[in-house]
This record gives C-alpha cells, sequence and structure tokens, in this order.
C-alpha cells in the first residue's frame, strides 16, 4: 500500500535526520539516505493528497537545543540531487523552459565539500556572527567557536554589510592524526571527517574547537550593502576571494550542461587527490537575476541541484578476520584484506562494526568482498562476490572466548557487542590504564600512551591502583627518563588524587558512561558509596542516561573485582567526593553563563569550579541568568546580557568571587 510506504519512508527518514543533524552519528550512507528521500518525494508528487506538512520533503534538517538558538535572517534552503548526465541534463533542460524564450544561463559549478554549512553575519566588514544551519529557518549560534577557524576572516578588506554561507570541514589529514590522538589516549575515533568538524565546531568550550585543525569555504553570498556587488554567482565568488575568503579553487564556469557534465565526470576520477571530502558537485544557474526568476521550492532552489558521486566500490580477497579488545571489553571484528588501491589510497584493513553485521553479510574468510570508503575515508565492508565457492567456505561465528586471555565472552542487554567477560584481560587493562591517564579522563600530565606501555611491559603496573604505588625510582628504570622528569611524573599523579569525582568515574571506563554521563552522575549522588549504592530505577530516571546507561553501571559496581578496586584507590588516598578542597555552597542558586575565551582557564575547569561552589552554568543566557562571565572576543551573548540586566563579571572579578568563595 502506498499510504504504508510513504509512512515508512517518512518515519525512517526522520531517524536518520536525527541521528545526523542532532546526534552528528549517522547509521546510513549519504546513498542510501537520498534514495529513500527520492522515492518519497517521487511517491508524494505522484499522490499529492498524501503529502503532510510533518514531510521530511517539506524541511530541511533538524537542530540540536545546547545552544541558543538564532533565528535566521535569510532562510538557509537544502538542495534536490541528481545521479547521472540524464537526470542532470532533464533538470537543466525544465529550468530554460521556465526563463523567458531565448535565455542561455551559464552554469556555476563547484564541488560539494562534505562539512556543515555555516551562515556568517559581517557588519561594516567584521564578522559579528555565525549560526549553523540548523533547521534552515533557525540555527545554533557558535560565533565564539567559529572565531577559533582561521580560514574565517574576522575583518574583511572591505567595509561591507553582508552575509557568507559556506561549509564547515575538516582536512583529511587533519582527521586521520585526530584519530591517531584519540586512540593513543583510549578514546572514541570520529567516524569520518564531517563527524570530527561537527564534533570540533559545536564545542562548549571554544579552546577546545581551536585545537582542532578546521577549515571554511565560502560558496554564496547575500549583499546588504556592498557597492558594485556583483550580479552572478562565479564573479561573487571571486568577489569574496578578493575581501578575505577562503574559496574553493576548483570552481568552473561553464557555457552549457555539457561542460558542467565534463567538470562533473572530471572531478569524479580527481576527487582523491583533494585533502577534503567531496560528494558531488554542486551546479548552479550563475546569473542572479535567472536566479530570481525561477525561484524556489519549499525546500530548495529550482536554479541549482547537487551532482552526487556514486560510491566508489572495489572487489579484494578477505584473508582474515582479527578480533580486537578495547578498554571496556567490547570486541571489534576486523576484516584483513588483500591490499588494494583505490579512493586515493593503499586498504587492507575495513571495518566490520560487529558480528550482527558479518552475520548479516555472510561474510566468510576466503570470500571475495567489495568495500567502499564511508565518507570517503573509512574502508567498510559493503558486500560479498558469490565466486562460485563462497558456501564452501566455513561460517565465521562470533567467539565464544576472548582472543586475548581466552575468558567467556559475554553479550549485554540492549547493546549488539560482544565483551570479554574478563576485566583483567591484558589488552583491557593496557587500554584502561593509556586511557586513564589522558586529559579526557584523570589528566595526569607527562605520562601518556608510550610511559604506560613501559611501565607495563616491565611489570611497574598493570591496572590502575599500581599507578599509586609506585616511586620516583621506577620511573628511572625505563629508557631514557631522567631523574628530573620522574619527579614531575610521580608528583603529577599525586596530584591527581585531588581530582573531582567526575574525573574518576571518566577514567574507571565504565561502560557507555563518557565524561558527560560522570559528570551527570558525581553533581547527582556527590561521592561514590552513593553512587555504588544506586537502583537500576533511579538511575534510569535521571536526565540523559536511560537504561542503557544505567545497566551498565549497575553491572560496573555489582563485580566484585570493581569494588575491591575503588577500595583500594580509596586507601591510596584517591577523592571519592564530587567536591574538593575547600568548598562551599557560596553558589548555590547562582546560574552562571560563560563567553568568550577565558586567560587563566578552558571554560570546561570554570565551569566545573561553579558546579563545585554550588552554582550552575547554562549555554544560552535567560531572564533567570544570574551572571555572565566574560573572556576575550565575547559573542553575542554580552549584548543579551545587557537587555536583561544580566551582572556581567570580567574574568578578573570572577577569580576573586572564587576565591571569596572558597
Amino acid at each position: 500500500m502506498v499510504i504504508e510506504r510513504i509512512q515508512f519512508l517518512k518515519d525512517e527518514i526522520n531517524k536518520h535526520n536525527y541521528l545526523y543533524y542532532v546526534k552528528d552519528n549517522p547509521s546510513i550512507d549519504d546513498y542510501e539516505y537520498d534514495m529513500m528521500f527520492a522515492e518519497l518525494k517521487r511517491l508524494e508528487e505522484e499522490h499529492p493528497e498524501l503529502k503532510t506538512p510533518d514531510s521530511p520533503t517539506q524541511r530541511v534538517g533538524s537542530i540540536s537545543e545546547r545552544y541558543e538558538q538564532y533565528t535566521h535572517k535569510y532562510r538557509l534552503y537544502s538542495l534536490d540531487n541528481t545521479y547521472d548526465e540524464n537526470e542532470l541534463t532533464r533538470w537543466y533542460e525544465r529550468i530554460k523552459k521556465e526563463l523567458p524564450a531565448g535565455s542561455k544561463p551559464s552554469l556555476d559549478c563547484e564541488l560539494k565539500i562534505d562539512g556543515l554549512a555555516m551562515a556568517l553575519t559581517y557588519e561594516h566588514g567584521i564578522f559579528v556572527r555565525g549560526v549553523t544551519r540548523g533547521d534552515g529557518v533557525v540555527g545554533e549560534d557558535i560565533t565564539n567557536n567559529l572565531k577559533t577557524v582561521k580560514t574565517i576572516p574576522l575583518k574583511l578588506f572591505e567595509d561591507v554589510n553582508l552575509e557568507v554561507r559556506g561549509e564547515i570541514y575538516m582536512p583529511k589529514t587533519s582527521f586521520l592524526k585526530l584519530n591517531e590522538e584519540f586512540e593513543a589516549k583510549g578514546e572514541k575515533k570520529f567516524a569520518n571527517p564531517r563527524n570530527a568538524a561537527a564534533g570540533s565546531v559545536r564545542q562548549l568550550d571554544s579552546t577546545i574547537t581551536a585545537k582542532r585543525d578546521l577549515a571554511f569555504f565560502a560558496y554564496s553570498v547575500i549583499f546588504e550593502d556592498a557597492p558594485n556587488a556583483p550580479d552572478n554567482q562565479y564573479d561573487a565568488m571571486q568577489y569574496l576571494k578578493k575581501i578575505g575568503f577562503n574559496v574553493n579553487p576548483n570552481i568552473r564556469l561553464c557555457t552549457d550542461i555539457e561542460g558542467a557534465i565534463a567538470y562533473c565526470n572530471e572531478w569524479e576520477n580527481k576527487r582523491n587527490g583533494l585533502d577534503y571530502a567531496t560528494d558531488g558537485v554542486v551546479i548552479k544557474i550563475n546569473e542572479f537575476g535567472y536566479q530570481s526568476t525561477l525561484g524556489y521550492t519549499t525546500r530548495a532552489p529550482k536554479w541549482a541541484t547537487a551532482f552526487k558521486f556514486p560510491p566508489e566500490e572495489v572487489k579484494t580477497k578477505l584473508l582474515n578476520i582479527e578480533e580486537y579488545v578495547g578498554k571496556t571489553g567490547t570486541i571489534t571484528p576486523v576484516a584483513i584484506l588483500e591490499p588494494v588501491f583505490f579512493a586515493g589510497s593503499n586498504v587492507s584493513r575495513a571495518s566490520l562494526y560487529n558480528y550482527d553485521e558479518i552475520k548479516r553479510l555472510d561474510v566468510r574468510i576466503g570470500d571475495t568482498v567489495i568495500i567502499k570508503k564511508a565518507a570517503e575515508i573509512i574502508p567498510k565492508v559493503v558486500k560479498v562476490v558469490d565466486d562460485g565457492h563462497h558456501y564452501e567456505r566455513e561460517i565465521f561465528m562470533p567467539p565464544v572466548y576472548c582472543p586475548v586471555c581466552n575468558e567467556p565472552v559475554i553479550s549485554k542487554p540492549y547493546e549488539t557487542f560482544l565483551y570479554c567477560s574478563n576485566i583483567n584481560c591484558t589488552a583491557q587493562r593496557l587500554a584502561r590504564l593509556e586511557f586513564f591517564v589522558s586529559n579526557t579522563a584523570m589528566d595526569i600530565d607527562g605520562i601518556g600512551v608510550s610511559i604506560i606501555k613501559a611501565l607495563y611491559d616491565q611489570n611497574l603496573v598493570s591496572n590502575i591502583q599500581d599507578l599509586y604505588k609506585l616511586e620516583e625510582q621506577d620511573f628511572m628504570k625505563l629508557d631514557s627518563v631522567q631523574e628530573k622528569s620522574a619527579k614531575n611524573m610521580y608528583e603529577a599523579i599525586q596530584k591527581s588524587k585531588n581530582n573531582p569525582l567526575s574525573k574518576l568515574l571518566t577514567g574507571l571506563s565504565i561502560r557507555n558512561v563518557g565524561k558527560e554521563t560522570a559528570e551527570i552522575l558525581a553533581l547527582k549522588y556527590r561521592n561514590m558509596d552513593n553512587l555504588m549504592n544506586a537502583s537500576l530505577e533511579e538511575l534510569s530516571a535521571l536526565p540523559n542516561i536511560g537504561k542503557t546507561i544505567a545497566f551498565s553501571i549497575i553491572d560496573f559496581f555489582k563485580d566484585e573485582k570493581n569494588r575491591l578496586m575503588i577500595e583500594e584507590l580509596k586507601e591510596l588516598g584517591l577523592n571519592m567526593e564530587q567536591n574538593t578542597g575547600s568548598v562551599s555552597d557560596a553558589l548555590k542558586g547562582k546560574i552562571f553563563v560563560l563567553t568568550g575565551t577565558l586567560k587563566t582557564m578552558p571554560r570546561e575547569k570554570a565551569e566545573g569550579l561553579i558546579k563545585n561552589l554550588g552554582g550552575k552554568t547554562t549555554s544560552s543566557i535567560s531572564k533567570k541568568t544570574s551572571y555572565l562571565i566574560v573572556g576575550e572576543n565575547p559573542g553575542s551573548k554580552l549584548e543579551k546580557a545587557q537587555k536583561y540586566g544580566v551582572i556581567i563579571l570580567t574574568e578578573d572579578e570572577f577569580m576573586s568571587m572564587l576565591n571569596n568563595a572558597r
């Protein structure tokens, strides 16, 4: 039935919109999503009576509620897609029929960057606001974070008022480097450059964004007050270059559709040599006058379309399936492949995600498989090619025992992964130690992956308790470690004993409990004993926790080995309270908002100090806000605070308040 199919497509697309735009965690690739969207659009055109206001075809996307919302002055539209030369030609012919007889529109062709769309506002040549696309009408104000992106000019070369649209992205080389750093720290890696860019640009602490290598390409402009403004897209892009913007150098002006098709074919092959991900070409009617005549549908401009490159795929042989054990015991299968060069690099390994995926694909060692690169970076196995011998090969079965320690493998409620049941598994121990000392967890200065590995290999540490039993001379047993370095590392470990409970909880590597969840738990339960005795119902009812995370917490503290570890850490002097040092409730009932960059500490640390003194922090100004703390380069929150009469504190005044409150 058509009604059921339309409802199914709407539900699926809305689900994937949420995963893509809100969670930054897409579960299907763009091609699959586009096929569903195209089918829904076609069915609604064939049955207009079934088109409803809540259909995904009537909107652009979704927005997060973590940031201050901002209503766009000019709506940001999405793009319709084409997938082959015939579709592209039909689009162009249809466009020409809507223009005056004899019109010969030229075509501006630009590579479609796989990033996040942004709208940047400039007043008298000064960057004043940066907002995400959101749902096209309302976005998120992330001005301070965008100011850290070096390819976004803070001041233009001309005194003009305009809004520039463009794409924030992370170069491929930067993405690979970032993931290497995350892997070394034992942290979860990003799936692709687009997710890495989204996770970086939307940090609540702009100092984190500043450390990530993000870039920006401008792709359109709305002129509000610019003398002699260009009258077409191509010249507008050249103008943006002239006044300070980074414009993709591969833009091309074509006189006809044949030229545009040639451009698409050229870049389908050349794109792999670029240092940024591109999944197609955006083709626009060049003349602004023609664009105005053509106008828009409910979701997209008629005068533009995106030509999507087909996913690049290649055949190779599956030589083996290796299994890796992470810090929480997760066992991850990885395909070992006969090396093959495609999409710009040699590929010898590919993701299989989990054992359900192996079963779904029916992957067997020795098979010929098809692999493709998700977002042009991460190789994954997508299909088995039946070579006539597939069914003769042995079915690959999930492990019954851990591939490292040979202890039984277990599954968890509401989860698809398999886990090593042995908390003392060698692979888990080493991964947990590396994560424990990382910046994300206990933040122990001077002790990184190489030091942990050396300590582990020399049997000086085998678990996190052992770190606190080390003496200075133990570090000097390691190669190239001198007395001063040994002293610094020893003191850094001792200092970490005073970290708040939230950092310790993060460092314990409880499944599904990351930094934010650890902070929620620490603030709710205040000390380790209270948390260890919390019930499943209690935990499940907490904001942003839910049943899956609650099960993980209950399972962790139910394990006698973990309870003994906690007791030993207590005896070694580690703090088990959320409030440490001289802490009071002096800021209880006060609500703080921070804007700009603080000189004395990261914003995250400032928020922690406020919470430890009983105060609360939020990301947006309201009439309930007590104080706005203003750092360097404050954003639009300052103006809003003045409007509401909120008390504004400089960084020095804030530090004085903290000192008096302790």
